[in-house]
């Protein structure tokens, strides 16, 4: 087997190293894409068929979801990090064996506590799989609008598992049992670890910086108690000890991070880059746009399958339009970014996330299905549309030699979205509001909305960074 060469961020042969054989490059980093986000969508199939085998409550569902999300979104920057200084390619097989470990012995957990620590250890391995992926790829296709074809072809993979996962969800569980939905990871993990030393080169930044150990504790011991404030306030009560002294150590742990990281020469986050409206706003509408993506499957997967007693199989089935509609519209807006830029893609997004969810606001358990349908068809033409735009402008708005760091932040703010979505959707469906959490999702598409506006030029390319350029690309 070929030992593939070293190349350093920021060298000219970083773009032309695995070019002989870019398209299986491609398929070998989506691939992670590909296996992290199915076990999104696909476990959120089979949430009330666990809930039923483990005992698990409505909270308890939300920590087989939440502590996946949570690990990701705390250990994504870490990872990008990791990567820039020890390599990518390293971190990326690294990552794939952690997660395969953590897949399979996730089908043996025996009770909720053990699925909950499995899920966080799948997550750990997730955290070092995306961020490295993607700045592998933004590495190698230099040319902006190859680069930005590339990227929808990313965004193209994650509509691939968000239309897999209900549908082959349903099938598993439905089948086989609710552990093969951790199992099916096991082919897929397995050829991308193969692929992966063949076509894969390994890079690393020429100037890593240090690791932030410091910011990387404050990011833990911020996500966390909020996390697990939002989640038990419902059933132990807002006004609980442990629920405010959680909310309150998450609070000053967020502070203690912007301060800390503001004083760093070589902080974890650089959070001055928040300065520049299109990138905060980039970041923004990724938090915003995943928060509904999570809490909509999250809130739909219950309605279907608790209140319109749908089975696993045909809950996958209903929610069709959504899904495969994701995998049509993410490449072609990966074409009209490169073309005409991201103000257009962003704008309707944030329209159609805004109407989505207000068609479902009264849907009742004998509501018609095409009623479901329209909902449905503009969750995916929204996401679809949002997700390339979001990636292309953050990952411009580093320096190439930070590529894995500018990766990791686009990633986790993704994953920052996906827990708040299931915290605080779970736990409005605790509360028996569930049109409350309809609305909520309205909201948050009419902040992407509102935003999109506020921060993207009219009719402006985005213009991207490529590994021949020392400095920052605008933003």
């Amino acid at each position: 087997m070929t030992t593939p060469t070293t190349v350093r961020a920021g060298h000219p042969e970083l773009g032309r190293a695995p070019r002989r054989r870019p398209r299986i490059l491609l398929v070998t980093c989506c691939s992670a894409l590909f296996i992290t986000s199915l076990d999104n969508t696909i476990v959120n199939v089979g949430l009330p068929t666990i809930g039923r085998d483990l005992h698990a409550g409505v909270s308890g569902l939300q920590w087989i979801v939440a502590a996946y999300t949570l690990v990701l979104a705390s250990f994504l920057l870490l990872a990008g990090s990791l990567g820039d200084r020890f390599g990518r390619r390293r971190m990326f097989r690294a990552g794939l064996t952690i997660f395969g470990v953590g897949s399979l012995m996730c089908g043996f957990a025996p009770n909720l506590p053990s699925l909950i620590v499995l899920r966080a250890v799948q997550a750990i391995g997730g955290a070092m799989l995306q961020p490295n992926a993607l700045s592998t790829i933004t590495g190698v296709f230099v040319e902006p609008r190859e680069r930005a074809r590339a990227i929808g072809v990313w965004a193209a993979v994650f509509g691939a598992s968000a239309a897999a996962g209900p549908m082959a969800g349903g099938l598993l569980v439905g089948g086989l049992g609710w552990r093969w939905v951790f199992w099916v990871n096991l082919p897929i993990v397995a050829a991308a670890y193969g692929l992966s030393a063949r076509v894969m080169p390994e890079t690393r930044s020429p100037d890593p910086r240090r690791l932030d150990g410091v910011g990387q504790v404050l990011v833990v011991a911020a996500l966390a108690p909020l996390t697990y404030a939002i989640i038990e306030g419902p059933s132990a009560g807002w006004g609980s000890p442990g629920v405010v002294l959680s909310g309150t150590v998450g609070a000053i742990a967020l502070a203690a991070f912007v301060a800390v990281e503001r004083r760093r020469a070589q902080p974890l986050l650089d959070v001055r880059l928040f300065a520049s409206p299109r990138f905060a706003g980039a970041i923004g509408i990724a938090v915003l746009a995943f928060m509904i993506l999570s809490g909509f499957l999250f809130l739909n997967t219950l309605y279907l399958q608790d209140a319109r007693g749908d089975a696993p199989v045909m809950a996958g089935l209903l929610v069709l339009p959504a899904t495969a509609v994701i995998v049509v519209v993410s490449p072609l807006t990966g074409r009209l970014v490169a073309r005409r830029g991201p103000r257009l893609p962003l704008t309707a997004a944030g329209i159609a996330l805004t109407a989505g969810p207000l068609v479902l606001v009264h849907a009742a358990a004998t509501a018609p299905y095409c009623q479901l349908a329209a909902g449905y068809l503009l969750f995916g033409i929204g996401f679809g549309l949002v997700n390339p735009p979001i990636t292309n402008i953050a990952v411009a708005a580093m320096p190439a030699a930070r590529a894995g760091v500018a990766s990791a932040v686009a990633t986790s703010s993704r994953q920052i979205g996906n827990v708040l979505g299931v915290a605080v959707i779970g736990s409005l469906v605790t509360i028996d509001h569930p049109h409350v959490g309809w609305y909520l999702l309205a909201g948050c598409g009419a902040a992407i909305l509102t935003t999109a506006l506020a921060t993207t030029p009219r009719n402006s390319r985005l213009p991207i960074l490529t590994s021949r350029d020392g400095g920052r690309a605008g933003v």
